[in-house]
């Protein structure tokens, strides 16, 4: 009995051990079978945003505005009279063509006469936007060139004889009135200033000129003491004027702004 539960026992361990030893060949072969298994990256889904942008472009069109320096200045200078309207028209990206018209009336009171101005004048020219806008500004650092001309009249209201021995003290003035039509007069000026933009297409500016008169007009027996539109005449051929401008931009037509593309480097491998 005792030799028989013997060979019942080892053969109960071999057939455990056979068993164990196929189990583990079994799964050797599944790991085999997943190495063989070609690995596939799960899938990263990318989401792309289209963001349409729209082009830049520049407004073309016409600027029209008041001189409100001379507007204003007959309220608080009995002797002066005059309105000044200023345009512009943008040709290309930095040139604007430029002009002005306007219309004085100046009495001036002079040391031996006193004589009143009369007439228009108009002013053409160009203007160069020296001022780089940042995105969707429109505002204007310029510098100019003017061609001006004036027609007018002079009056003579009065005059002083000049007495070289005043022993006896000035002679009194004479009132004169005669008046002196179809005088001219032309120059050019060299025209700095600046325009800004305050709201949807209403500007301010400032500007100064510099004037060198060309052709003068003069009446007989006296000078030009004033000229409109180039102002006075006492420094010679030379003269000097400013303007103080509101004006409204009216957009024509736009144009699509070219933005030149950016190469990238590539570095040296």
């Amino acid at each position: 009995m005792k030799h028989t539960l013997k060979y019942i026992f080892s053969i109960c361990l071999l057939f455990s051990m056979f068993l164990v030893k196929a189990q583990d060949s079994t799964v050797t072969k599944e790991i085999a079978k997943e190495k063989t298994k070609p690995v596939t990256k799960p899938a990263i889904q990318q989401t792309k945003t289209d963001t349409v942008v729209p082009p830049k472009t520049d407004r073309y069109g016409l600027r029209v505005g008041v001189d409100l320096y001379k507007l204003t200045r007959g309220f608080y200078d009995k002797d002066y009279k005059g309105i000044e309207i200023v345009g512009d028209f943008r040709l290309t990206k930095k040139y604007y063509i430029a002009a002005e018209l306007g219309f004085e009336d100046k009495t001036t009171d002079d040391d031996r006469l006193n004589s009143t101005a009369t007439g228009t004048y108009i002013k053409g020219g160009f203007d160069y936007n020296l001022y780089q806008n940042w995105l969707d500004m429109e505002n204007i650092i310029s510098i100019g060139l003017r061609g001006g001309f004036s027609t007018f009249s002079q009056q003579l209201n009065s005059y002083k004889i000049y007495n070289a021995n005043p022993y006896w003290g000035e002679q009194p003035s004479i009132a004169s009135g005669q008046k002196y039509d179809g005088l001219t007069a032309g120059w050019l000026e060299v025209a700095a200033g600046l325009k800004a933009k305050v709201f949807n297409n209403f500007f301010v500016g400032f500007g100064v000129q510099l004037k060198l008169l060309v052709a003068n007009k003069t009446p007989d027996g006296f000078d030009n003491l004033y000229i409109p539109g180039f102002n006075r005449t006492y420094d010679g051929n030379f003269g000097i004027g400013f303007n103080y401008t509101v004006s409204y931009f009216i957009p024509i037509y736009k144009k699509k702004v070219i933005v030149p593309e950016v190469k990238k480097n590539n570095p040296k491998k």
